[in-house]
């Protein structure tokens, strides 16, 4: 069977991504067929072209997350079926493409009450939520914590996802009407970076104490300065790189500044294991479905269209959830 996906042949720029005709065989006796709807965007698929975070090999599709519908399985498939909606985010990259085969056991099945492009704008940027909020450090009633990317997409859902959970949320953000949006979902105060020192206005909103735990999937412009927001014994939760890869640093500087923590997460680890992975989905379906978090997809782009997609990802131009349709390519 011939389908239409998005692959890199070189690693570089948006311009490397190249939309063309592959194949697609039968399904392995442990994987499934889906035919995709929606298609999410997020800085990971920008590491991956880049080289950041290396593919592989070469050539190779690119995108960690989709929605769609199973069209055929494998013969050791058990809890799937033709015709299930289903969703996934995570490795192998791929996502990119009207259809795919992916191992089953990737796939989950999605609810009545989530649309295919809702999910496909929300699953790893909501799991991801999930992890950091839920598991690597648990917000409860009370906490005080800081988000930077407020206005981003894993940001947005955090943010809402945290104040439901009690906390007395600060999220930075790069412009005013960013800062406004954050606001919106969840922010009790945001401070724009642009023209604020994060570590003196958390400080400040702190009473000097300081916050448990900084979220910060920035990278290298943020990081030093996270350090300083956090109160002793807290967790610096590193999990992204959209301002390019942290540097090393001396260890002696977690002592220095009140014996902190530091953790570099990922989704994958939190969710290699089938039961976590389901239990991560079925969390996140639950609090979206309640409407305790709500998630919009604020922009849509033909799947032809990925390498605008990534121009404006990289280029700060988006907020929130941004997704490929492939029934708009041509």
């Amino acid at each position: 069977m011939k389908t239409r996906a998005i692959r890199i042949h070189k690693t570089g720029g948006a311009e490397e991504l190249r939309y063309e005709e592959v194949d697609v065989g039968a399904p392995g006796p442990y994987d499934a067929l889906v035919r995709q709807t929606a298609i999410g965007v997020n800085f990971i698929d920008i590491y991956h072209r880049t080289g950041l975070y290396p593919l592989p090999s070469l050539p190779s599709g690119i995108g960690m997350e989709a929605a769609g519908e199973v069209e055929a399985i494998g013969s050791e498939v058990a809890d799937l079926a033709v015709g299930d909606r289903v969703a996934y985010a995570g490795s192998p990259p791929g996502a990119y493409a009207e259809r795919r085969l992916i191992p089953a056991g990737f796939l989950v099945r999605l609810p009545a009450t989530v649309p295919d492009q809702g999910a496909a704008a929300m699953m790893l940027k909501g799991m991801t939520a999930q992890y950091l909020l839920r598991r690597t450090y648990r917000v409860k009633r009370g906490d005080t914590i800081l988000f930077h990317a407020a206005a981003g997409g894993v940001g947005l859902i955090a943010c809402q996802w945290a104040k439901h959970l009690g906390a007395t949320v600060i999220g930075t953000a790069g412009s005013d009407d960013k800062a406004e949006l954050a606001r919106l979902h969840g922010c009790d105060h945001v401070i724009v970076y642009s023209r604020e020192k994060v570590s003196a206005r958390v400080r400040e909103i702190t009473d000097g104490a300081g916050v448990p735990v900084v979220y910060d999937s920035v990278g290298a412009a943020t990081f030093d300065d996270s350090l300083d927001c956090l109160a002793p014994l807290g967790l610096m939760v590193s999990f992204g790189n959209a301002s390019g890869p942290v540097p090393p640093f001396n260890l002696a500087t977690l002592s220095m500044k009140g014996s902190l923590y530091i953790t570099r997460p990922t989704l994958m680890t939190y969710t290699a294991k089938r039961e976590d992975l389901v239990a991560t989905a079925n969390e996140l379906f639950d609090v979206v479905g309640s409407g305790a978090v709500k998630v919009e997809v604020r922009r849509r782009y033909p799947l032809s269209d990925a390498a605008q997609a990534h121009r404006d990802l990289e280029g700060r131009k988006t907020t929130g959830s941004m997704i490929l349709l492939p029934e708009l390519s041509s």
